[in-house]
């Protein structure tokens, strides 16, 4: 699945829209065709099924048919009571007179020869007499010895059929038989004979004998014996009868299953036959309609395709047309992208493509400004640097005479001079370093002690600095005169109106990932108008321009922190008219 996205991806845009529309159209193409072949195939079969399920039920009536025409004469037999009477006295071995023997054969017999003929279903009907004395009586009436040479697979029990066996009368036998066997009884229930009235397999089931390559009949009895034409050459399924068998038996509420024998497709259909205690079996060869009906779909999936080469080659086509300005745009982009700014889009038509060169030669245009802007600013930051550099020499020159001047003072033992020559020269190297990045909080603070120290000799009284700062918090950075311009704010503002000894408390507070300085003074404070005031100009909301008092300084702070920092970090201001002010600064703890 990677490999297929980074193929996709690497393609070209005309490429990729081609593929998209491809998807679009194919993947619902080929769910329609899949389920309209599905359909056809189970359209198809059912109409097989339904077919065949009508040749079955034609079957069957056939054979109920036959079973009735056979139940029937079995009936007639037993309830002719001439018959039974001749077999009780035969039964008894009583003395019967040979006219009456003769009588009975011209009249009873030859009725009952004509009642076998005269219906088209039966092959015969035989009476065996439990006497082997008489004279048998052709073709009805035969001795009990008879039995013998029956090739019967089941005793004679009353209502019990033979299935599959030959007639041993016959020298030549041409088909097989199967009958109804019952036993026949006085009115005391006392056995005097068997009666057998059969019938022709081949009118049983005719499409057993009709069966070839295309279809298969055979019947299986309860205990699990086959009966079919037993003509290999003929069928060829006759050879895999026990596979079909088999498979019959997976035949649920449908009455068929569907499976391959012999490799092919094939259809196996099962009907119970109550009466004669088993299964009609009937297979049929679909396989031929299977590939078919296989070769028709593979026509169509051959033209599909063919249309959608030919679908392919036409929206390839069309997406090229499309997208030909926007190759012209990024033709012209390529060139800009080496250098050829000189280069510009010509605009065609007003769609969205003519819309995006207009605003690329915009954009050049502007670039062209923006850059002369640019190289413009480089030289005057370069002026800048050099005058910079000249003010560093200036202010070397005034430390170096600073220096002079506090060794003077010690020779004098002007000691007080000298030190506040020492804090002033410090303010002077801090402002001389060409630094406009970050310094750490131990610098800054170093600064703000030269700073009070001046402070005190410029005022009549004294302003104590008290500072708590954990040792991890002096190694952070911060931008460069970020506390001095709180200090001074504090002196200035909240100190010298008070004209009173006073203290800067500066304390630092690591919380997590931050850290906070506080910088509070003891002097006059602000009222809550003030307050807002303070800190409208602080946020930008009221101009802070002009002298002393406005804000300005604080604002600057504040802004240069949040552009550092982000907009969470910045400073908070508190106050008490009369008693403090404090300004917080919120800053990012960096570990070292």
């Amino acid at each position: 699945m990677k490999k297929i996205k980074k193929y996709f991806s690497e393609l070209k845009l005309n490429r990729k829209l081609t593929v998209t529309m491809l998807c679009l159209i194919a993947v619902p193409l080929l769910v329609f065709i899949m389920s309209f072949f599905t359909y056809t195939n189970k359209t198809r079969i059912n109409e097989m099924v339904s077919e065949t399920k009508a040749r079955m039920v034609e079957d069957y009536a056939d054979i109920q048919k036959m079973i009735e025409s056979v139940n029937m004469s079995t009936q007639v037999i037993m309830n002719d009571r001439q018959l039974v009477e001749l077999l009780e006295k035969l039964n008894r071995n009583e003395e019967i007179p040979a006219e009456d023997y003769v009588e009975f054969s011209k009249e009873h017999i030859a009725l009952l020869e004509s009642f076998i003929n005269s219906n088209p279903y039966l092959y015969q009907i035989r009476v065996y007499a439990n006497n082997n004395t008489f004279p048998e009586m052709m073709p009805v009436l035969y001795h009990q010895d008879r039995l013998n040479e029956a090739s019967w697979k089941k005793s004679p029990a009353s209502g019990s059929w033979q299935i599959g066996y030959e007639d041993f009368l016959e020298e030549k036998q041409e088909k097989k038989l199967m009958a109804l066997t019952s036993e026949i009884t006085d009115f005391l229930g006392t056995k005097v004979g068997i009666l057998e009235v059969a019938v022709g397999m081949e009118d049983m089931f005719p499409r057993m004998y009709e069966s070839g390559n295309e279809s298969w009949v055979g019947f299986v009895e309860k205990g699990g014996e086959i009966y079919s034409s037993g003509d290999k050459e003929k069928s060829t399924w006759e050879k895999s009868k026990e596979s079909i068998v088999e498979e019959a038996k997976k035949t649920g509420t449908e009455s068929y299953v569907h499976t391959k024998i012999q490799g092919k497709e094939v259809m196996i259909f099962s009907q119970p036959v109550r009466e004669l205690s088993g299964n009609y079996i009937l297979l049929v060869n679909i396989d031929q309609q299977i590939q078919s009906i296989i070769w028709q779909q593979g026509k169509i999936l051959v033209i599909m395709l063919l249309l959608f080469v030919l679908l392919v080659l036409l929206i390839d086509e069309s997406v090229s047309l499309l997208l030909r300005k926007f190759y012209d745009v990024l033709g012209v982009v390529r060139k800009i992208r080496k250098g050829n700014l000189e280069e510009r889009i010509p605009v065609k038509g007003k769609d969205e493509m003519g819309e995006l060169g207009i605003q690329i030669n915009s954009m050049l245009d502007s670039i062209e400004v923006l850059m002369q802007e640019k190289l413009d600013r480089e030289m005057l930051i370069k002026n800048t640097e050099i005058k910079a550099l000249q003010n560093q020499i200036n202010a070397h020159f005034i430390y170096n005479v600073l220096e002079c001047i506090k060794m003077m003072a010690e020779i004098d033992e002007e000691f007080e001079i000298s030190d506040a020559v020492t804090s002033l020269g410090e303010l002077f190297r801090y402002n001389m370093k060409w630094v406009s990045g970050n310094v750490t909080i131990q610098e800054e603070i170093a600064y703000i002690k030269n700073y009070i120290q001046l402070m005190n000799l410029r005022y009549d009284f004294t302003i104590i600095l008290s500072i708590k700062i954990p040792e991890d918090i002096y190694e952070q950075e911060i931008p460069k005169m970020s506390l001095q311009p709180i200090v001074e704010n504090a002196i200035c503002h909240g100190i010298v109106e008070m004209g009173e000894d006073a203290t800067i408390y500066i304390k630092a507070l690591r919380k997590e990932e931050e850290f906070e300085i506080s910088i509070t003074d003891s002097g006059i404070g602000m009222d809550e108008k003030q307050m807002d005031i303070l800190e409208k100009k602080i946020r930008g909301e009221i101009e802070a321009s002009g002298g002393s008092g406005n804000g300005i300084g604080l604002k600057n702070v504040q802004d240069r922190i949040k552009i550092q920092f982000g907009d969470k970090y910045g400073l908070k201001i508190h106050s008490k008219e009369g008693c403090f002010t404090k300004v917080s600064v919120l800053l990012p703890y960096k570990g070292k």
